[in-house]
This record gives C-alpha cells, sequence and structure tokens, in this order.
C-alpha cells in the first residue's frame, strides 16, 4: 500500500482525498475524504481573473487540508487544478499561493486530462460489474465545465466543453449581482440553448450516443440523487452507485428551476454552497439524458478525486 493525497481544485469546490492505494489489487482505501465550497470561479467567466476573495477562500482551505496531510503522513501529493484556475488571467497568483502552502505547485490540466482522471476513477471499481453494459459515458458536471468521456476498459474519446453548473448561472440566472428567484422562461430557455450548443460540440469528438452505461459525477449529480431519494441528510453510501431515472431527474430539475432559494435551502441534503447553482447543473444533466435517450444514470461519488490519487499511486 502507498498513501497518497490528492487535490482537486475546481470552479465551485476544492476536494481532499488521503487514501491507501494498492495498485496491485485496484484497491484504493479511503483514510480521509472532505470537500470545502470556495467558488474559485466565481465571476471569472465575465471577468477573466480569480477574485481576491475567491483565492482568499482557497487558500483558508489549503491551510486546512495542509495540517490533514501532515497528520496522515501521506507520501505522496498531488493537486491538479481545473476550469477556473485554467481560464484566469492571474492564474501564477493562485500557484504561488498553493506551493507556499502545500509544498507543490498546483497542475492546471487541460480538459482531456480532466477527462481522463474522471474516467479511471469512476470506473475502476466498476469493471467487473456484468450488469452495467460497456461502453460507459462519464460525465463531470463541474462548476466551470462539464467533461465527456466514452470509453470500455480504456478512454476511447474524451472532450470538455465550458457548461459547468457556475458558469452557467453566472451567464444566464444572474444579473446585477443577484441570482434570479425563480428565473424566468426566457432566461432558462437561453440556457438550455447554451447547452444544447455545448453538447453538439463535444458530439463532434465523442460519441455520446455508443454509450450504453451514463455514469454522472460530481455535486450537481449527487445532490440529484440525494434529492430523488429525499435523503435526510447527505449521505455518500447511499448516493454511491444508486440510480435515478430519466423521468426523476426531469421532475427533480424542473422544481429547482421552478423553486426559491429558501426552498432549495430548506432541502436537508442540499450544501448551502449548492443552492443557487444546482437549478443549472441539474438542466445540464437532464439535456445530457436527453440527448442521449439515457433511461437513468449511475451515480457515482468516485471521480476525478481517485483518478488524481491512482496518478500518483
Amino acid at each position: 500500500m502507498t498513501r497518497v493525497a490528492a487535490v482537486d481544485c475546481g470552479t465551485n469546490s476544492i476536494r481532499l482525498l488521503v487514501a491507501d492505494a494498492d495498485p496491485s489489487t485496484g484497491e484504493l482505501v479511503d483514510l480521509d475524504r472532505r470537500m470545502t465550497i470556495v467558488r474559485l470561479g466565481q465571476g471569472v467567466d465575465r471577468t477573466g481573473r480569480l477574485a481576491p476573495e475567491a483565492l482568499q477562500r482557497t487558500f483558508a482551505a489549503c491551510r486546512e487540508y495542509a495540517a490533514i496531510i501532515k497528520e496522515h503522513g501521506a507520501e505522496r501529493l498531488r493537486f491538479v487544478a481545473t476550469s477556473a484556475s485554467r481560464d484566469a488571467e492571474n492564474r501564477d497568483e493562485f500557484v504561488r499561493g498553493v506551493l507556499d502552502i502545500l509544498g507543490v505547485e498546483p497542475e492546471v490540466i487541460t480538459g482531456d486530462q480532466e477527462a481522463e482522471f474522471s474516467f479511471t476513477g469512476a470506473t475502476k471499481e466498476l469493471a467487473g460489474s456484468d450488469h452495467l453494459p460497456k461502453p460507459y459515458l462519464v460525465v463531470d458536471i463541474g462548476g466551470g465545465s462539464t467533461e465527456f468521456v466514452v470509453g470500455d476498459d480504456h478512454v476511447r474519446a474524451a472532450r470538455s466543453v465550458d457548461i459547468g453548473c457556475v458558469r452557467m448561472t453566472e451567464r444566464h440566472l444572474v444579473r446585477d449581482g443577484v441570482v434570479s428567484d425563480p428565473p424566468s422562461e426566457e432566461r432558462i430557455a437561453a440556457m438550455r440553448a447554451d447547452i444544447e450548443a455545448a453538447l453538439d460540440l463535444a458530439e463532434q469528438s465523442v460519441p455520446l450516443r455508443e454509450a450504453r452505461t451514463l455514469v454522472g459525477l460530481a455535486g450537481s449529480v449527487t445532490t440529484v440523487s440525494a434529492i430523488a431519494q429525499e435523503l435526510p441528510v447527505y449521505d455518500s453510501e447511499a448516493i454511491h452507485h444508486s440510480r435515478v431515472s430519466y423521468d426523476r431527474v426531469r421532475e427533480i430539475t424542473e422544481w429547482l428551476l421552478r423553486s426559491t432559494h429558501a426552498e432549495r435551502a430548506a432541502v436537508p441534503s442540499m450544501h448551502p454552497g449548492r443552492v443557487d447553482v444546482i437549478g443549472a447543473g441539474a438542466l445540464v444533466l437532464l439535456s445530457i439524458m436527453e440527448r442521449i435517450g439515457a433511461q437513468e444514470v449511475v451515480v457515482s461519488e468516485h471521480d476525478i478525486l481517485d483518478g488524481i490519487a491512482w496518478s500518483v499511486a
């Protein structure tokens, strides 16, 4: 076993996994897995820069994670940064801050690399599942982008497109710094058109409709599963490998887009940092399911973070 630490810093959240990995058996044993909403991508789509307050929230989380990594004695650490830091003009400031706190330079990876890590993390433990036919389509709906990966035992095609839940919310549902509550039909239609255009782009290089199993990753998808199961609290074990039907995803998405901030915040399994962006994330998931004719989505709690850990191990 090798004790490894992986950090995934996305547009909406920063996550840590410390685990013991055995590449010979494919076993990854969690020691500590946690997530902090830092909204690093706040305003990036509009300004092209990382906001000072967003950087400070992220650095505070990094300091907390540094203590946890030291406590567990991880032998290796990899820090991967995704969409927001990839797009920002001042990403050097972000890189310097992480290096000072954690002692490693964050790797601002490409969308294709992001997709490959997501696929590995989501499918490594599905390899022996006869009841989940291949090929898989793994979709990782992040804050700034969504990754699409089709593969069997290995990646066949991958593409990243800019339709994350934070980006779609800021682009279509925010006016004068305030989220529409609830949004008008016109704003929803504009967001839907943006998503459909991005799906057209993804389909140019990824055979989305060849997939026989849809695997959904990240907070928008896991939150939809928690709502579908009416969980009294967010429960990773109940969510991992749960299945949500197309009809249920459609019902939940329609409710989220009609609801007020207070109504969404009252959902017991809803993380406070997702209240304003979950409607957009659910609409991305619904649009994907409609595009490929998926009757259900298999929800995975294992994703890019696990893929990063395996790459270190």
